[in-house]
């Protein structure tokens, strides 16, 4: 998809109004300034954003797109727990097909699509001698590719050292094209052989020159420390800025003398950290009582520490959670709330642990608003990053390599209230006048 496109009288996160944006042959070929109006190619479709926000797309760094819209197969999670939900996976694993999960996940990717998810990292389990959800999957990212960046992880499950042939299988999936090493120490047998997995695959990922990405320390237990021994072999290895801790939920219960020490380490070693804040918070402290632990990780302190913290949806409708919709903006919201970063300098920071830091995670080539990117963007029914959260924003045109892949009706109210306005769109700030309306955007 490399189409040309002029949109016009677009917001920017970084806060410039009226600015045009032009495309040609799939990538940006100019920004101009506030007011300032591009010039096209004769014939170049426009596309009017009307004071919209034009983001780059939103990336999801943790998703398992294996097990996506599976909910109620073969039962519910009646404890709600993560280790009810891996025993239910197990139970759901032998009466999967290819074609189940690979029309699952096709379902999903257009409901990403039209949220104005564009690239998706996703674990995908290869305990299971078939490699079947790692052949859908591949065959899923073949036929997604024009429109959506899949990356898969290979991910042993039911623990690297702990399953059968699971080391064996994990290796098959990265010989079949599998892009990325992943793990989940804190699922093994013992400590020692967590930090052994922690060990075994990265050495396994450096010597395939392929990044990392753990589940790591997804637990309320204040000594799952597996971070600590992944950061130690990054640094060994010399794989700062490839390799990726996901949940680190045993941080929220850890002792802060501790995490004081750790919070160099991690930055040190140049590991990036991924929360999911719905996912998180739902899983974790069921075994308490009150006061009850959230689990969610120490998302302001990490970037602080200079780590880059993205946030993943990681489930949606599956063994584990039976909500979700494909939005990144509710996991920013959550992310928000749970780690109480209601500055606004605080939700820009998740706004952009939903775009920029994800697409620094999956190492995406030619991401963002300057020219030379790729044109891929989302046009928001919101004045600011802060607004597009509070409203989880309609996704007004979704844009792929210059092309429209996908629109949405603005989120409009018609009312009937004496003395009142007709149309109210819940946007907080005044429009400029001549972007006043709906803000629907039109494309010419």
């Amino acid at each position: 998809m490399n189409a040309d496109l002029l949109i016009r009288r677009a917001t920017l996160p970084d806060g410039h109004h009226d600015v045009d944006v032009l495309a040609l042959a799939g990538r940006i070929a100019a920004v101009g300034a506030a007011g300032e109006r591009l010039a096209a190619p004769p014939g170049t479709p426009e596309l009017d954003a009307a004071g919209a926000l034009l983001s780059p797309p939103f990336v999801d760094a943790h998703f398992h797109l294996d097990a996506t819209l599976s909910h109620g197969l073969p039962r519910i999670n009646s404890s709600g727990t993560l280790l009810e939900g891996i025993a239910l996976w197990g139970e759901l694993k032998p009466q999967l097909t290819e074609e189940a999960i690979a029309e699952r996940a096709l379902q999903y990717c257009d409901w990403a699509v039209a949220r104005g998810l564009l690239a998706i990292r996703s674990h995908v389990d290869i305990c299971d001698e078939r490699l079947l959800a790692v052949r859908a999957l591949l065959a899923v990212k073949k036929r997604v590719a024009p429109y959506l960046d899949l990356q898969l992880v290979a991910f042993p499950q039911d623990g690297l050292l702990r399953s059968p042939g699971a080391w064996a299988n994990l290796q098959r999936a990265l010989d079949l094209g599998v892009d990325v090493v992943g793990g989940i120490p804190h699922f093994e047998r013992t400590m020692a052989e967590g930090a052994r997995s922690v060990e075994l695959l990265c050495e396994l990922a450096a010597a395939r020159g392929l990044p990392v990405d753990m589940h790591c320390d997804e637990s309320d237990d204040p000594l799952s420390r597996h971070i600590e021994t992944l950061a130690l072999h990054t640094q060994r290895l010399g794989l700062h800025g490839r390799v990726t801790g996901s949940h680190l939920t045993s941080m929220h219960s850890m002792d802060n003398y501790y995490v004081s020490k750790l919070l160099p380490l991690i930055a040190e070693a140049g590991v990036h950290a991924v929360a999911n804040p719905l996912i998180n918070i739902t899983l974790q402290g069921r075994h308490d009582h009150y006061p009850k632990r959230r689990g969610m990780t120490r998302v302001p302190e990490l970037m602080a520490a200079g780590v880059n913290v993205g946030f993943g949806h990681d489930c949606v409708m599956d063994p584990w959670y039976a909500l979700g919709s494909a939005d990144m903006l509710e996991v920013a919201s959550m992310g928000l709330h749970v780690a109480q970063m209601t500055s606004a300098q605080g939700q820009r920071q998740c706004f952009d642990a939903v775009t920029v830091n994800n697409a620094r995670i999956l190492g995406l080539q030619g991401y963002g608003l300057l020219p030379g990117c790729r044109a891929d963007f989302v046009l928001l029914q919101a004045g600011s990053p802060e607004e597009a959260i509070r409203l989880r924003a309609q996704r007004l045109a979704v844009v792929r390599g210059g092309q429209v892949v996908s629109r949405m009706a603005p989120a409009v109210a018609e009312l009937a209230l004496p003395g009142r306005p007709t149309r109210v769109d819940f946007r907080c700030q005044p429009q400029p006048a001549q972007h006043a309306g709906t803000g629907n955007p039109s494309l010419k």
